[in-house]
């Protein structure tokens, strides 16, 4: 079963209220009696003096805006599932049941057993210095899996969520909370700048259906200016085998990674839907390949973890440190490597 397949780094040619008084007129008669004159009848009171601030006049019905905002709303309320799209939700909850009874799916980030120098070097190559796709659709893993070259972000990391018509207002509230919190921990990890934005991202995280994904291809096209039909392709039309995906893309004639785009199918229950942003946004960083010796790893198709571990985050700094650079061989790396990964292990003990 796999989670996820990156490809290798492809390239890209906004009345107040009137106060009345009363005035009492009194009438003088022709001969006044003897009677004693009558008291003097008192003024009436004032009248109340009101607190409340005067009420402003209230500005005109904006009708046009008001339609446009019930607009965005209709279009905010999911579209009810196909037939296709419901099956495809009860065959990924019945997975994540079965992962989860075999105590799959782990949140816990530390390992069970101290890292080693040597085991962290060799994840690291196979992970950051392989690819997981010999090319689109051939995948290979391992040490089996074809040399790349490294290949990391030069600037920024703007992490673009895109969700289809079939995605709740509810669960799209929650899938930006845990990516801006993962684009957080990222960050943190490789000491590089990664964030999430409402546009102008350049790692387009997509969130579909089944349904949304039949016309996805000209947003993704709009988004990622370039993207190759193949891999729009896969992209579109994802096997149910493969939960979720990514590529991710440099500019010609060089290493650094300018664009990437990760699709996550929407039916995906809550453990598997966490797994696939972490792991496929971590791949979208720099670090391609699966490898089964990584352990504890998003980076290794046991489903063993779900979220990103300490070995990972170990990973991402490594990728990242300067004395590495990109287009660095396997030859070139590998003694680079092992000595951040002493000093990492040294200066960063496990947690006991």
């Amino acid at each position: 079963m796999t989670r996820a397949g990156v490809a290798a780094t492809r390239h890209l040619g906004a009345p107040m209220a009137a106060v009345v008084a009363l005035t009492l007129a009194a009438c003088t008669p022709a001969e006044p009696p003897q009677a004693p004159p009558a008291a003097p009848v008192p003024p009436p009171p004032p009248p109340p003096v009101s607190t409340a601030p005067a009420r402003k006049p209230k500005p005109p019905v904006d009708y046009a805006a008001l339609r446009r905002e019930r607009a965005e709303a209709a279009r905010a309320e999911p579209a009810p599932p196909s037939d296709a799209s419901a099956v495809m939700a009860g065959y990924l909850q019945r997975i994540e049941a079965g992962l989860l009874s075999r105590g799959l799916l782990r949140t816990g980030r530390e390992a069970d057993a101290p890292l080693t120098v040597d085991q962290l070097t060799e994840d690291f190559v196979q992970i950051a210095l392989r690819n997981e796709y010999a090319s689109p659709g051939a995948p290979s893993a391992g040490a089996a899996a074809p040399p790349a070259p490294l290949r990391r972000w030069p600037g920024e990391v703007r992490l673009q969520l895109e969700w289809g018509a079939s995605v709740a207002p509810a669960t799209r509230v929650a899938d930006r909370a845990a990516v801006a919190s993962l684009a957080g921990r990222l960050a943190a990890a490789s000491r590089h700048p990664v964030r999430l934005v409402g546009d102008g991202g350049n790692f387009i995280v997509a969130v579909v259906s089944d349904d949304d994904r039949r016309t996805l291809a000209p947003r993704l096209a709009q988004l990622v200016p370039g993207i190759p039909p193949g891999d729009l392709d896969a992209l579109t039309q994802l096997s149910p085998q493969n939960f979720c995906t990514a590529f991710s893309y440099g500019e010609a004639g060089g290493d650094g990674i300018t664009r990437a785009v990760a699709l996550i199918r929407a039916e995906l229950p809550p453990r598997l839907r966490t797994a696939c942003f972490e792991e496929e946004l971590a791949q979208g960083m720099g670090l391609p390949n699966d490898s089964p010796a990584a352990q504890p790893s998003v980076f290794n198709d046991d489903q063993r973890q779900a979220v990103l571990t300490r070995h990972d985050e170990l990973l991402l700094a490594m990728l990242y440190d300067p004395r590495l650079r990109p287009g660095m061989t396997e030859a070139e790396a590998r003694p680079i490597a092992a000595t951040i990964a002493a000093e990492l292990l040294a200066s960063s003990p496990a947690a006991p």
